[in-house]
C-alpha cells in the first residue's frame, strides 16, 4: 500500500514562508503525478498544486499562483511545497496525494500537516 507522510507545517505570520514536505512510498508510486490539497476550517478539501513525478508538468490553483512552488526530489522520493507570502486564508491542513486532473486519484490520505497563518 502507498504511504504518505506530510511535514513542515507550523505557525507563521502573514507574509512569511513555510516549506512543506511529503514523503511517499510504494512499489510503483514513483510514477504517479502528485498533488497538494488543503482543507481549511469549515471548508471542503481543495486542490492546491500538482506535479508529474518527472517534474515536467506543474499546475497551481489560482489562489496560490505566484506564491507557492511545487517541486520533487526523486532521490528522496519526496514532493515539496514552498509557500511564500502566506495569507491568513492559507490556514488549513495540507495533504499530499496521487492526483488525476485536480482530483485525488485514490481515497487515501496521510495525517496532513497544519499550516496556521496569523494576521
Amino acid at each position: 500500500q502507498v504511504q504518505l507522510a506530510e511535514s513542515g507545517g507550523g505557525l507563521v505570520q502573514a507574509g512569511g514562508s513555510l516549506r512543506l514536505s511529503c514523503a511517499a512510498s510504494g512499489r510503483t508510486f514513483s510514477g504517479y503525478t502528485m498533488g497538494w490539497f488543503r482543507q481549511a476550517p469549515g471548508k471542503e478539501r481543495e486542490f492546491v498544486a500538482r506535479i508529474s513525478w518527472n517534474g515536467a508538468n506543474t499546475l497551481y490553483a489560482d489562489s496560490v499562483k505566484g506564491r507557492f512552488t511545487i517541486a520533487r526530489d526523486n532521490a528522496k522520493n519526496t514532493v515539496n511545497l514552498q509557500m511564500n507570502s502566506l495569507k491568513p486564508e492559507d490556514t488549513a491542513v495540507y495533504y499530499c496525494a496521487p492526483i488525476s486532473g485536480t482530483r485525488p486519484l485514490f481515497d487515501y490520505w496521510g495525517q496532513g500537516t497544519q499550516v496556521t497563518v496569523s494576521s
